[in-house]
């Protein structure tokens, strides 16, 4: 059968997981009257909870005789370890880019990946129906980025679409009829070669592993596409690692290829397509897997370093034990080894003790994800303040810098630039109008600077800026950067928050519990009005005397306490503090409980 295989890429929420479901609809891949989710390819609960793309996934579909394998990757930069390889097993990409934003900063990283390794994409500018859509605008930014990121004739001279995912059309002409997607399969059918594998079916075989999972009946699961040769089940082949190394010899017991939304067992695996093979106990990402007569391994993509580091620790708290079943140092160090597994982007160390590991990875919101998994799966954690990771170099010390863009009403854009450019240490790199009464800031930030600052930023812009952040480089450390002004509020006793205490020291700050909250020696429960910590007691009630006042005694009238997230949690606290995880609650705290020994610490650092 003829076969393609392809990628799809795109910032977040530009519509790629959208369009994949409108595909395997036109393409047959369901019944007429079957039942299936919005945006199918999002399986994972906390990807359909957050709306976004976490892990790459293929699914196939056929079109015309011929079998089209596509893979829906993540746009989150967070993620981008899991785009890097994918990019390897596809011959083309389409890029997807909002009629209405144009290419945006995770466009960029994504097609820098894919024009790098020499693919020639399809550009679909989707969301042509909104009303602010300006596709020609969009087609002549991507013009630019493309030519810009370097690539070569071929790849300026790319095809392109307008299409509206949701409403299931692509059409070559912007006023074209409007009916299904069938433009966009004749394209990839037209524009994306097929596999070169598939002229080397005659050679040993060959296979460079991309993705590993594990599968609750078949063990560990490399899925990736095979370079050359044919392989069947049950026979021996054998794991190289980079340096071809042997890793291991194992019998294949069972190749599943993807067919629509599930995966189907096959006897024999072609050169060129993409397939999931089971029976190995050592091979992971990046190894290749091959015919035992094999050896030198297929190179593998670099990975882009991680940026910033935490430590988690196990819950010490009084609390401890209560919400979680899995809080032993064990238990969490064989959880976190096996994230560094699957997940390339991710490196764990051990730190001296054993109780508390060091888990370095691409951003805020791969290590959000990374512990709200935990905390569903019944583990307790507590959790250190991001840090970034520095390099030296030639006696110098770098640090990350990232790109910004930000997207923000006319009216609050002064307060932008004022935050990001001042105690954030960003330089402005543009400015310019971005449709109706918006402007588009470009700015170039440390890492350090962005830590804690999306929430601030939402509250600045009353909740309509848009923020988008991607790796740029490594820089001389650029100097002090502030972290949070205000000082805590810290309980000294052990027992119930009551509302008559709380109502008295509103006055002192900002709530973070309510009443009836359970409370610890050392937990943070506000944020102090001033700079300095303050230990206070949530559990004083009202003495009772024998005297009736004259009216009622007036009721306790609490202004509502501030719920923090998971991601806000962590990006408030200081490095004197930590985030109390379990499967119930999200808890600050301080390092040390015991006020003394606060102290003591203090002067010694």
């Amino acid at each position: 059968m003829d076969l393609r295989n392809i990628a799809i890429i795109a910032h977040v929420d530009h519509g790629k997981t959208t369009l994949v479901d409108e595909l395997l609809k036109q393409s047959g891949a369901f019944r007429e009257n079957q039942s299936v989710a919005e945006r199918a390819m999002d399986s994972n609960d906390i990807e359909r909870e957050r709306g976004i793309t976490i892990l790459a996934k293929c699914t196939s579909v056929e079109w015309k005789g011929s079998r089209i394998n596509i893979v829906d990757t993540p746009g989150h930069a967070d993620f981008g370890g899991e785009v890097e390889r994918i990019l390897s097993m596809v011959d083309g990409v389409v890029l997807l880019v909002d009629a209405a934003e144009g290419p945006m900063p995770q466009t960029k990283f994504v097609t820098s990946k894919a024009l790098a390794l020499g693919l020639r994409p399809i550009v679909v500018l989707n969301k042509v129906d909104k009303p602010d859509a300006e596709p020609d605008r969009a087609l002549d930014e991507c013009f630019d980025l493309f030519a810009n990121l370097g690539a070569d004739d071929h790849q300026l001279d790319f095809p392109h679409l307008y299409a509206s995912g949701r409403a299931g059309w692509a059409d070559t002409e912007l006023d074209g009829p409007r009916k299904g997607l069938d433009a966009l399969f004749d394209l990839i059918l037209a524009h994306v070669p097929a596999p070169a594998q598939l002229a080397q079916a005659d050679e040993p075989f060959r296979m460079l592993a991309t993705t590993l999972s594990a599968d609750p009946f078949i063990g560990r699961i490399l899925t990736g596409r095979v370079e050359s040769g044919r392989m069947k089940t049950g026979v021996t082949i054998k794991a190289l690692a980079r340096d071809g190394s042997e890793i291991e010899r194992f019998r294949v017991t069972k190749i599943m290829a993807f067919r629509g939304l599930g995966q189907a067992p096959i006897d024999v695996a072609e050169a060129g397509d993409i397939v999931t093979i089971a029976g190995m106990t050592k091979a992971t990402v990046a190894d290749t897997l091959c015919d035992t007569s094999v050896s030198t391994p297929l190179p593998a993509q670099p990975i882009d370093p991680p940026t910033i580091s935490v430590t988690f620790g196990i819950n010490d708290s009084p609390l401890a034990g209560r919400d979680g079943k899995k809080v032993q140092s064990r238990v969490i160090r064989d959880r976190l080894m096996k994230e560094a597994e699957l997940n390339v982007a991710i490196k764990v160390t051990d730190t001296p003790g054993g109780e508390a590991f060091e888990v370095a990875g691409r951003g805020e919101l791969q290590m959000g994800v990374l512990i709200e998994n935990m905390r569903r799966e019944g583990f307790e954690l507590s959790i250190s303040r991001p840090q970034v990771i520095f390099r030296e170099e030639g006696g110098e010390t770098l640090e990350p810098i990232e790109e910004v863009t930000i997207d923000v009403d006319d009216d609050y854009a002064g307060a932008v630039i004022e935050k990001v450019t001042g105690p954030r240490r960003g330089e402005m790199t543009e400015m310019r109008p971005a449709g109706a009464g918006k402007t588009r800031i470009i700015a170039l930030v440390p890492s350090r600077g962005l830590i804690g600052y999306h929430g601030e930023f939402l509250t600045d812009t009353r909740g309509t800026g848009v923020l988008n952040r991607v790796f740029h480089s490594w820089a001389p450390h650029k100097g002090p950067i502030t972290g949070r002004r205000a000082g805590a509020l810290i309980s000294m006793e052990n027992g119930q928050a009551v509302a008559y205490a709380l109502w008295n020291l509103e006055e002192r700050g900002r709530m973070f519990i309510g009443p009836q909250a359970p409370v610890y020696e050392g937990m943070i429960i506000g944020e102090h009005s001033r700079d300095n910590d303050l230990e206070v007691n949530p559990l004083k009630g009202k003495k009772l005397t024998n005297v009736r006042a004259s009216g009622t005694d007036e009721a306790v009238r609490l202004t509502p306490h501030i719920q923090f997230s998971l991601e806000e949690a962590i990006a408030y606290i200081n490095d004197d503090e930590l985030v109390e995880v379990t499967p119930n609650a999200v808890r600050l705290r301080k390092r040390f409980l015991d006020p003394h020994e606060r102290k003591r610490m203090s002067k010694a650092s």
